[in-house]
C-alpha cells in the first residue's frame, strides 16, 4: 500500500510539474510574441511619423520655392525682362511694333512655360513623401488596437491637405498618443488586481 501511495504521489507531483511547465512555457511565449508586436507597432509608428514630417518638409520647400511673394514677384519681374528682351530683340531686327510685341508675348510665355514645368516637378517629389506615408500607414491599419486604427486613419485624412496645420498637428498628436497607449507596458494580473498602474 506504501508503494502505491508512493507512486500515486510521484506521478500527481509530475503531473503537477508537467502543467506548470507548460503554463509557463505558454506564459513566456505569449509574452515574447506581445513585446515583438509591440516593438513591430512602434517601428511602423516610427516610420509613419517619419514619413508625415517629410511630406511637411516637402510641402514647406514647394511653398518657399514656388508660392511666396517674393517668388512670385520675381517670376513676374523675369516675365516682362522676357517680353521686353523679346521685343527689343525683334525691333533691332527690323521688326514691326505688333511684331516686337508678339515676339515679346512668345518669349514671356516660354519663360512661363519653364517655370510652370519645374513648379509642376517640385509638386511631383511631394508625392513621393506622400507615397511613402501610405505605405507606412498600411501595417498600422491592420493593427489590433482599434484607437491606433482610428488615429492612423484621422492622420490619413489630414495628410491630404498638408498645408493644413490646423487639422494636421492635432491628428499627429492623436496618433502618438493611441501609439503609446498600445505600446504601454500591460500590468500583471496581481497588480491589476491591487490597482497598481504599470510602470
Amino acid at each position: 500500500m506504501d508503494k502505491l501511495i508512493e507512486l500515486v504521489s510521484t506521478l500527481a507531483s509530475g503531473a503537477f510539474i508537467a502543467v506548470l511547465a507548460s503554463w509557463l512555457t505558454n506564459r513566456s511565449r505569449n509574452r515574447q510574441e506581445q513585446q515583438a508586436e509591440i516593438g513591430a507597432l512602434r517601428v511602423q509608428a516610427d516610420a509613419m511619423t517619419v514619413a508625415v514630417m517629410e511630406l511637411q518638409g516637402a510641402a514647406a520647400a514647394n511653398r518657399l520655392l514656388w508660392e511666396g511673394p517674393a517668388e512670385r514677384g520675381r517670376t513676374f519681374l523675369l516675365t516682362l525682362l522676357a517680353f521686353a528682351g523679346g521685343a527689343a530683340r525683334a525691333r533691332i531686327a527690323g521688326g514691326t511694333d505688333v511684331q516686337s510685341g508678339l515676339v515679346g508675348f512668345g518669349q514671356a510665355a516660354e519663360l512661363l512655360s519653364r517655370e510652370r514645368v519645374a513648379s509642376k516637378q517640385t509638386v511631383a517629389a511631394v508625392r513621393e513623401p506622400l507615397a511613402r506615408a501610405a505605405t507606412a500607414a498600411a501595417p498600422l491599419m491592420r493593427c489590433s488596437d482599434p484607437a491606433v486604427v482610428a488615429a492612423t486613419e484621422q492622420l490619413l485624412n489630414a495628410l491630404a491637405d498638408v498645408e493644413n496645420t490646423a487639422r494636421l498637428e492635432p491628428a499627429l498628436e492623436a496618433f502618438g498618443r493611441a501609439v503609446n497607449a498600445a505600446t504601454a507596458p500591460r500590468p500583471s494580473w496581481w497588480a491589476r488586481r491591487r490597482g497598481v498602474p504599470a510602470g
